[in-house]
């Protein structure tokens, strides 16, 4: 199955609409199949209950498994959270109203207002918490799993919006939901809309998870090219010898080792303590260069920050000018520290934050964008020399300065940054389509479940 059979012109040739229409009575939803009926959201449902309030509640070891919002998936159906809550059974008794059954929905009715999801074998016997409720569908009139795309949907998703107070904290009340009106087809027809759904879903879903792969991919291959460039050299035959670096292992023999130290003029961190917190931050001024800016050999400029020009005057030299060196003193396992990148031509005035280095480099021996390649490649491994932390690594300035890089002729690293330059913006490029086609799969897969719970298309009979 390609790609290209999920674009919308495609999809009006592949489904046609129902033979008949009628005006469905209410504005918004507009005409609806022939034989189609508009209930009442609260006429859907034999029980309606929202959660219990539990005060001063002592979890249990075990007991009865408590249903919490961040266990309500994107999918429709519950998740099993690793920090599992359990209710002790005599308070969970008290409200038993809440206890769930098999077939029963999970909804959310605050904050990820509209979250929904269908209660299968695993879950029936626990309890719900905060902000939910336990729906029961009427088995003569509707389908579960059926529901569980309709209040899934963009269509009933707008339909919380136009009904809900438009609050910090989006919420909707009992009375708000009861009344919102959706329109159902029969009951074998629900049936047959679900099934055709699964499938046509689980094909676009699959799509997706090849193009996810072959971005993880494209990215691997990447780090693969930059990590044996910036330690091996371009050249496969020339001589080796051991760097005497753990983390570099063999390189040229006509290369360098050198400390961070040795190849710098300058070196500094940001200021520490309540010298810069979120509350001295600004619309304009100085720029202030933070973790998030530091990407692997690139500069994030999605996430700016400012601070006063005479303030930042006060706080000592902890300049950035082009083409400065910046290194990450904090990480973890996605974005390791020792990471670097260069400082981009627009960035001054600029400033360094704590845990952020700025490195300005003796250019005649080290070319920063190498040294952003290398630092990169080598992070992860580096950091478990260098580092300290248990769940996040940290290394001072004085640690990182000890870090010794493996240097090329200043020839020879240039070329090396050319080749790479070249190579990632390729890849770059290629992923970033991939993403686009990712997206316009994941649009188009919304847009098909919407159209087919709002009688759109008809699915029963297909070009």
């Amino acid at each position: 199955m390609s790609e290209g059979r999920y674009s919308s012109e495609t999809e009006r040739r592949r489904f046609r609409p129902y033979p008949k229409y009628k005006d469905s009575g209410v504005e918004w939803l507009g005409e609806i199949p022939e034989h189609w009926k508009v209930y009442p959201f609260k006429r859907l449902f034999s029980t309606i209950y929202r959660y219990p309030t539990y005060f001063g509640i002592e979890y249990a070891n075990d007991g009865v498994k408590e249903i919490r919002g961040e266990a309500i998936g994107t999918d429709g159906r519950i998740i099993v959270l690793e920090d599992q809550r359990f209710i002790p059974k005599e308070l969970s008794d008290k409200f038993y109203r809440t206890i769930l059954e098999e077939g029963d929905l999970v909804m959310s009715v605050r904050g990820t207002m509209g979250k929904i999801a269908y209660v299968d074998c695993r879950f029936a016997g626990a309890n719900i918490t905060a902000n939910l409720l336990r729906l029961s569908p009427r088995p003569d009139l509707v389908n579960g799993q059926y529901l569980v795309k309709v209040i899934g949907s963009t269509y009933f998703d707008r339909q919380l919006d136009r009904q809900a107070p438009q609050t910090t904290i989006k919420t909707i009340t009992m009375p708000q939901l009861a009344v919102i009106p959706i329109a159902l087809p029969p009951k074998a027809e629900q049936l047959l809309t679900s099934s055709f759904l699964d499938h046509e879903t689980a094909k676009i879903d699959a799509l997706i998870a090849k193009k996810e792969r072959l971005i993880e991919l494209l990215q691997e291959k990447r780090t693969a090219l930059i990590t044996q460039a910036v330690t091996k050299g371009l050249d496969p035959n020339v001589p080796m010898k051991d760097s005497g670096v753990e983390w570099l292992g063999k390189i040229p023999a006509h290369w360098e080792c050198l400390t961070l130290s040795r190849v710098s003029l300058a070196r500094c961190d940001g200021p520490f303590g309540s010298g810069l917190k979120s509350e001295h931050y600004s619309v304009s001024g100085v720029r202030v260069v933070r973790l998030q800016n530091i990407g692997s050999a690139e500069f994030c400029d999605t996430d700016r920050a400012y601070i006063n020009e005479e303030y930042g005057s006060q706080l000592g030299d902890h300049s950035v000018l082009p083409g400065d060196l910046l290194i990450a003193g904090l990480g973890d396992d996605a974005h390791p520290v020792g990471r670097a990148c260069v400082a981009p031509e627009y960035i001054v005035p600029a400033m360094v934050k704590a845990d952020c280095f700025r490195f300005r480099l003796e250019v005649r021996l080290l070319i920063a964008r190498f040294a952003a390649y290398q630092l990169s490649a080598t992070a992860a491994a580096s950091a478990g020399a260098l580092s300290t932390g248990a769940t996040r690594s940290r290394l001072n300035l004085a640690a990182m300065a000890t870090r010794k890089v493996a240097l090329p002729p200043l020839r020879e690293q240039a070329a090396i940054v050319s080749v790479l330059d070249r190579g990632c913006d390729e890849n770059y490029a290629l992923i970033a389509k991939i993403r686009e086609a990712i997206e316009r799969l994941k649009e188009y897969r919304t847009a098909l479940i919407s159209a087919a719970v709002t009688g759109k298309i008809d699915v029963r009979q297909k070009d």
